[in-house]
């Protein structure tokens, strides 16, 4: 099976333009991705697009048919377990079961400050809302006990289309993640990673869940690319996938190396002014995702 590719919509969009983004995605679906991707911020990091990522998700899932929603991650300790749950199902409802709920722990100290979450209970703060959210989705009425979140008899809101629950994919390279998703997740998602990475976090899902269990993980990673003749308004953190100065055959042959590892899904990043968006996706699609088949 050919690399699934998407792409990131978090370049530097003007704030008072949604409708560019939603043009963004649309087009991404017509060039055939398989997703689109926003992160979670909730103050201003001057990085890129600092939307909410599930309302703008639902957003797009109103103005598209068939590309699939990821949150590129959404940070589960901010938001309690039952509203997690509740909006999560609420999207996978209203998209038609396109949600991917890409979840981590998250680290900004000013945001969990500003949401009142302690930062180090983050990691048992996710576990907590995970469990509880997957409960939730799977039982109506749902029992729970945690150490964050006690339900008794509880019955969501909105049960979701997809059985189980969206599938949830835990972003992080730390042996806690990988717990984490072996646990509780569909997926892993990682960050830049290149195939020698990939070959290791195999590894160690297997030694840390067994192989059955490790096998049945989607793989999927974050990479950020600059196409050719598009300039770069922010530097990427880490290094660029196809090298400072990629080609279509370098960013092909990278990425059938991540997909012989044993990666499946890729988003894309594209560190570009937005008016440049819709030339580097296509420049992708025309160029790169043709060498992939």
């Amino acid at each position: 099976m050919p690399l699934r590719l998407g792409v990131s919509l978090q370049p530097r969009w003007p704030v008072d333009d949604g409708a560019a983004v939603l043009r963004a995605a649309r087009h991404a679906e017509d060039l055939g991705f398989d997703h689109v991707a926003v992160g979670n911020r909730l103050l201003d990091s001057g990085f890129g697009l600092d939307t909410d990522p599930l309302v703008l998700l639902a957003a797009v899932a109103g103005a598209t048919t068939r590309l699939r929603l990821l949150t590129s991650v959404l940070v589960a300790p901010y938001y309690p377990a039952v509203v997690l749950a509740h909006q999560a199902a609420t999207l996978d409802v209203v998209s038609g079961g396109r949600l991917l709920l890409g979840v981590g722990t998250g680290w900004n100290p000013d945001e969990f400050a500003a949401v009142g979450v302690p930062a180090r209970e983050r990691g048992a703060r996710t576990d907590d809302h995970l469990a509880a959210a997957k409960a939730l989705w799977a039982q109506r009425p749902a029992d729970f006990d945690g150490p964050f979140t006690t339900l008794r008899q509880a019955r969501l809101g909105v049960p979701p289309v997809t059985a189980g629950g969206p599938p949830v994919w835990v972003g992080g390279h730390s042996d806690a993640a990988l717990r984490r998703a072996l646990r509780f997740g569909d997926g892993w998602y990682g960050t830049g990673a290149d195939a020698e990475e990939v070959t290791a976090v195999r590894r160690r899902l297997s030694d840390l869940g067994g192989a059955e269990n490790a096998d049945r993980l989607t793989l999927a990673s974050a990479a950020f690319l600059t196409p050719p003749g598009v300039p770069a308004v922010v530097a990427p953190p880490g290094r660029p996938l196809g090298g400072t100065a990629p080609t279509a055959a370098s960013v092909a042959d990278e990425l059938g190396r991540l997909a012989e590892a044993g990666l499946t899904v890729c988003t894309l990043w594209l560190p570009v002014a937005a008016e440049h968006v819709e030339k580097a996706m296509e420049w992708v699609a025309a160029e790169v995702a043709p060498r992939l088949t």
